[in-house]
């Protein structure tokens, strides 16, 4: 096994104004961390962060960064506050619903700490906007929530030459790792994932759940990173994937090493094989349903097939009537059609459409002669045909 060199990376902000006495006050804990002291504070207060996501991990990042005296906080994120959020976070509140994040968070920030400057941005990061969003910055920590701002965050920040604090979180586990253009074996995102998932491959944390606790754990992380990158001393985890299992509490690490070749800037979804798929409106389902109930066997047609591809959790919040409750993993792992499914059309729905869609292509690539997909899942069902159920 190779060794690495434990050496810390220069500090990546020169130091600012001296610090008054209310200052020395604030953060005086800082003060009488090895390492740390007066200078590595008035770093803190001179940098320049830009923080991506104002969700779970932008949460704690934002929080602690705040609390650390970091000086200037750009905030960017294009969303809203949504009663779903609350679980995890921890910025917002039930007052914020329907709030901008960028907004919410800036009034978190003033009521930590009023040294620290705040800058919103309410808009998504993309490959043509993300230059202009972080030029200017020190350093930034991506927290988002979706591939296409990530690749678009990395390719940006490698450009202008600024290091990276990233992680990405789905259920129990988590994966952290700093970019630092420059360094000795300097590696990004696309050395880590050369080629991009398909969406419908990487749930989302709508889709697949997540532990509120473990993004507070894992921006915190973040947050600890950004400082000693700042200020200069520790060990940054360069050249190093962070793996965090909060099921077991176990952590472990993998090295990094860049893949050898240019990849080129992907603006658009990687083009490949999609088979076409027929999709049914929810109030069509809904007539089905109510045909199945009242007719029994006298109708024209066969009554669809209803599959529900959610997870058991998510069944347990309500499903459609009639509808066969099979997650899409289990779904995936069918080679044929006999056997498996009642004879007849086949709807399929999930949450909001990705996985449904998987599981529908793989019915048809295995031979199923007739398979639809519910349009806009069981957020449709709930909005326009049962809003006695949860919306999650």
């Amino acid at each position: 096994m190779t060794s690495r060199p434990h050496l810390p990376l220069a500090p990546l902000v020169t130091p600012g104004p001296e610090l008054t006495s209310a200052q020395i006050s604030r953060y005086s804990r800082h003060l009488l961390v090895p390492g740390m002291g007066m200078e590595a504070q008035r770093r803190l207060l001179a940098a320049r962060v830009a923080v991506v996501g104002a969700g779970g991990l932008g949460s704690p990042i934002v929080a602690y960064l705040a609390a650390a005296g970091v000086g200037h906080l750009t905030i960017i994120d294009d969303d809203v506050v949504d009663t779903t959020n609350l679980q995890r976070q921890v910025m917002h509140g039930t007052d914020s619903l329907g709030r901008p994040k960028v907004d919410s968070a800036a009034a978190y920030v003033a009521g930590l700490n009023p040294d620290v400057e705040v800058t919103t941005r309410h808009t998504r990061v993309t490959l043509q906007n993300a230059q202009e969003l972080l030029a200017g910055h020190d350093l930034v920590l991506d927290g988002a929530d979706n591939f296409p701002t990530r690749y678009a965050v990395s390719d940006a920040a490698s450009a202008l030459g600024l290091p990276v604090v990233w992680a990405a979180v789905l259920r129990f586990d988590a994966q952290l790792s700093t970019f630092v253009p420059g360094a000795a074996g300097a590696v990004s995102l696309r050395d880590l994932f050369p080629v991009p998932p398909r969406p419908e491959d990487v749930p989302s944390c709508a889709e697949a759940g997540v532990l509120g606790a473990l993004v507070g754990q894992v921006g915190s992380i973040m947050a600890a990173e950004a400082v000693k990158l700042i200020c200069g001393f520790g060990e940054p985890l360069v050249g190093r994937v962070l793996l965090v299992d909060a099921l077991t509490q176990r952590t472990r690490e993998v090295p990094l090493r860049p893949v050898g070749s240019v990849v080129k800037p992907i603006d658009r979804e990687p083009v490949r094989e999609v088979l076409p798929l027929a999709e049914v409106s929810v109030e069509a389902v809904s007539r089905m349903v109510s045909e199945a109930e009242g007719e029994g066997e006298d109708g024209a047609s066969p009554v669809p097939v209803l599959l529900d591809v959610r997870e058991p959790g998510e069944h347990a919040l309500g499903t459609v009537p009639g509808a066969l409750t099979i997650p899409v993993g289990e779904v995936l792992t069918w080679e044929d059609i006999h056997g498996v499914l009642p004879e007849g059309p086949v709807v399929v729905y999930c949450k909001a459409g990705p996985r449904a869609q998987r599981a529908a292509t793989h019915l048809i690539k295995i031979g199923h002669p007739e398979v639809a997909v519910m349009t806009g899942g069981m957020l449709a069902w709930v909005d326009r045909i049962d809003p006695s159920l949860p919306s999650y």
